[in-house]
């Protein structure tokens, strides 16, 4: 996943991030006891163990119950026993209620297996131990979620658009899929998938699979998913819904009042799709969908195959943010078609997928454009990492080095990955990378790979075919150093230099740019005019930065999540009233979690903050909720157990 940055050119949008690249907070801490081996294929997140036997199909048959909030149903694994002393399948639960285990024997009939359930640990869940003394090919196990699964989010009729009809969708990167099946939830396992849902007879439902955009609503659907991929790619949502075309392989899933707005703001994505292909490869998905969810999903976008998760906070009327396709469209190719096998690896999904993103995004709408979002983002970068703990500043984890169950994922595998990429197109030429990255996506499509993988590949195809390049130490140091290396490539950005000029003249003596200016500033324009400013300024400084440019009730969110914070911090309380109805309108992490962080700072604000939080709750995923709830404990001295996000 990815944060949204945005951008409007004067003729065309696009900037760059999307995806759940809204990251884990950098200062989350890791649950004792929770750590990995120093075995570069093992899962800290996971208490599954592939090494012995791995899923290579599922098949579920659920119910959705609104009123209860649950799903219940079945799962049935077909099983690879790899390892011959092996008797036992692990699979990764949260709060799931496990009602029976059953294994198919030789004779095709089903038997009942024992099986433990462990005690919880907040952070990983259940571990469920089936014994398999005949090792079955097929094992089912019937269940039912809790109504507070952490993975999915169930929304009353008054919660959404259209306010008819209740909504549910699930959001199971990075270990949430497991509280709404149990599975081997790690990305090094890749299961293909079918499924056979029932729901109340007026709600679309909708997966990560064969959507059929002429399906009838009928409550009774069928799914097939046959490209293999991880458990955090398992998808389900259900609702009002209905669909748009955007071209012949491509378009909208949104509620009524949604759908046309959502078609006309993504109507570049075709565009995207072709430039992708021309650079890397055919799409393998078949289709490539969107479905808009209500503002409470908290991404920014989920990459889910065949049907991106995208938040409504991106459609704002004038396909300022909508860069935010490219990025999800992108891990079409890194991430769910090249997978990191463990947390150590993630730089191989949003790394390589913000670099993709940023070529999607020059070759539509310009090398000024993807500039722009290159030196906002490395300034990000740059600027948050004397902050994170040093392990947390590599792009991936050394073999030999255990890694904390609760690492989080920051910026760092996002922007520093991209940064290494374009280091090494810079020292190779394109004419020679670009065929490199294609061949990479080729030789490991549909397989998860560590950081070592990607080492040996860049290797013997990349650094042994073009000699005097780059060293192995220069590979090494970009991938497992906690520093941003001194021949990291330099971008310069001068749309972005005359909106320094321009902070710097009306800070020295108040005189603003003159609209003429600021008129034809694009969004990265002023993100950056914002980004740049000081910690806070004075009640008269943001009094004539609000007039002049209506920052207070902005429907642009990545405007808000930059003036609403230095407002906090500067005292201007003007914007209360603006701001609590932000907050409590969208649920995006990427968004509030900069304001709640400005507010808890202060005791005053550290009410207000808890007087939005009480009337936003029920809107907000239970994602969301933990981070709000974790930002205000921290800020009261309350230690918490950590949870998953």
């Amino acid at each position: 996943m990815r944060k949204t940055l945005l951008l409007l050119s004067a003729a065309a949008l696009l900037a760059a991030s999307a995806c759940a690249r809204d990251p884990a907070p950098a200062d989350a801490t890791a649950q004792p006891g929770a750590t990995a081996a120093a075995d570069p294929a093992e899962d800290a997140l996971s208490y599954a163990e592939p090494g012995k036997v791995t899923t290579t199909a599922l098949a579920l048959d659920l119910a959705l119950d609104f009123d209860q909030r649950t799903i219940a149903g079945t799962a049935t694994y077909t099983l690879d026993w790899l390892d011959d002393a092996a008797t036992e399948l692990v699979l990764d639960t949260r709060d799931l209620t496990i009602e029976s285990v059953e294994g198919e024997g030789a004779d095709g009939s089903w038997q009942p297996l024992q099986y433990t359930l462990a005690d919880a640990d907040s952070l990983l869940g259940s571990k469920l131990t089936i014994e398999a003394p005949e090792r079955n090919a097929s094992i089912r196990v019937a269940y039912r979620t809790s109504p507070e699964a952490s993975g999915l989010q169930w929304l009353t009729p008054a919660m959404t658009e259209g306010g008819k009809q209740p909504f549910m969708f699930s959001q199971s990167q990075q270990i949430h899929a497991r509280s709404w099946v149990p599975l081997q939830d790690t990305p090094s396992v890749r299961f293909t998938y079918t499924a056979h849902v029932t729901a109340p007879a007026d709600a679309m439902v909708l997966m990560s699979a064969d959507n059929d955009p002429q399906a009838e609503r009928d409550g009774d659907y069928s799914f097939e998913m046959p490209q293999p991929i991880p458990s955090y790619l398992l998808a389900i949502a259900a609702g009002d819904l209905v669909f748009e075309p955007i071209s012949a392989r491509s378009g909208v899933w949104a509620e009524p009042a949604m759908v046309s707005r959502a078609a006309a703001e993504f109507a570049d994505t075709e565009k995207m799709i072709e430039v992708t292909e021309q650079l890397y490869g055919p799409y393998r998905w078949e289709r490539y969908d969107m479905l808009v969810l209500p503002p409470s999903f908290p991404y920014g976008g989920m990459e889910n195959p065949r049907i991106s998760f995208i938040t409504p906070t991106v459609i704002v009327g004038d396909k300022s943010l909508v860069s935010l396709i490219a990025h999800e469209l992108a891990h079409s190719w890194s991430g769910n078609l090249v997978t990191f096998s463990t947390p150590k690896d993630a730089w191989l999904n949003e790394g390589v997928t913000s670099y993709v993103e940023n070529r999607i995004i020059e070759e539509l709408y310009g090398k000024e454009l993807a500039d722009m979002e290159f030196v906002i983002a490395r300034n990000a970068l740059s600027a948050g990492l004397e902050d994170m703990p040093e392990q947390a500043r590599a792009l991936a984890i050394r073999p030999d080095v255990r890694v904390a169950a609760g690492d989080p994922l920051t910026e760092v595998a996002y922007d520093k990955g991209a940064w290494f990429l374009e280091f090494l197109e810079e020292r190779f030429g394109r004419e020679a990378f670009d065929p490199f990255l294609r061949g990479y996506f080729d030789h490991f499509a549909f397989q998860s790979i560590p950081t070592t993988t990607f080492i040996a590949y860049a290797q013997e195809h990349l650094l042994d075919k073009h000699p005097g390049k780059v060293t192995r130490e220069e590979l090494e140091e970009w991938i497992y150093g906690t520093t941003i290396p001194d021949s990291a490539p330099e971008i310069v950005s001068a749309p972005l230099q005359a909106v320094d000029d321009a902070r710097a003249a009306w800070l020295a003596d108040g005189t603003l740019p003159p609209r003429s200016a600021t008129d034809a500033w694009s969004t990265q324009e002023w993100l950056h005019f914002l980004d740049g400013m000081p910690q806070t300024l004075t009640q008269e400084q943001m009094a004539a930065l609000d007039a002049a440019y209506e920052f207070t009730g902005t429907r642009n969110g990545e405007v808000a999540m930059r003036w609403y914070p230095l407002a906090v911090r500067s005292g201007y309380d003007v914007v209360n009233d603006d701001m609590a109805a932000f907050m409590q309108r969208v649920g995006r992490r990427k968004l509030i979690m900069p304001i709640y962080h400005a507010l808890v700072q202060a005791p005053e604000g550290l009410a207000f903050a808890k007087d939005v939080f009480a009337k936003a709750r029920p809107g907000y995923h239970p994602i969301t909720t933990g981070s709000v709830e974790a930002a205000i404990a921290a800020a009261e001295g309350v230690e918490i157990p950590q949870v998953a996000q």
